[in-house]
């Protein structure tokens, strides 16, 4: 299986969940955000392909890339756009299981991508470069 685009969801109000909760967990402790990268990075490469441990299906179209640090469970879902795209929709801490209310954001938020995937992706601004005044 070649390659897949990995993007993140970007809602209509410009905020972007799975990278939101990226950052928030990243204040608890980098070493996450590190595995999430690893996985994000192991879906790009093997897109269809990936399995437990690092992702699994749950149920209509969205799956869990899956990191366990320490005691406790992140889950990162996500669905595929065509064979070419993977959409990172958010994240959540797990207990025993994924709640059927997080699968439903999951499946609405895949569902606004199908529909108008361009504005729905979101694309990183780079911050412009200030030039001195050179005389």
């Amino acid at each position: 299986m070649p390659q897949v685009s990995v993007v993140f969801y970007q809602d209509d109000d410009g905020s972007v969940p799975a990278l939101d909760w990226l950052r928030d967990i990243k204040q608890r402790d980098r070493r996450i955000t590190a595995k999430f990268h690893e996985r994000i990075l192991e879906l790009k490469e093997t897109g269809w392909d990936l399995t437990r441990p690092s992702a699994d299906i749950l149920r209509d179209g969205v799956y869990e890339l899956r990191v366990r640090f320490g005691s406790v469970n992140y889950r990162l879902l996500y669905g595929f756009h065509g064979q070419a795209a993977a959409v990172l929709a958010h994240g959540l801490v797990k207990d025993a299981q994924v709640p059927s209310a997080e699968i439903d954001i999951a499946i609405a938020r895949m569902r606004k991508f199908a529909a108008d995937p361009e504005a729905h992706t979101y694309i990183r601004q780079l911050p412009s470069r200030r030039r001195g005044n050179r005389q």
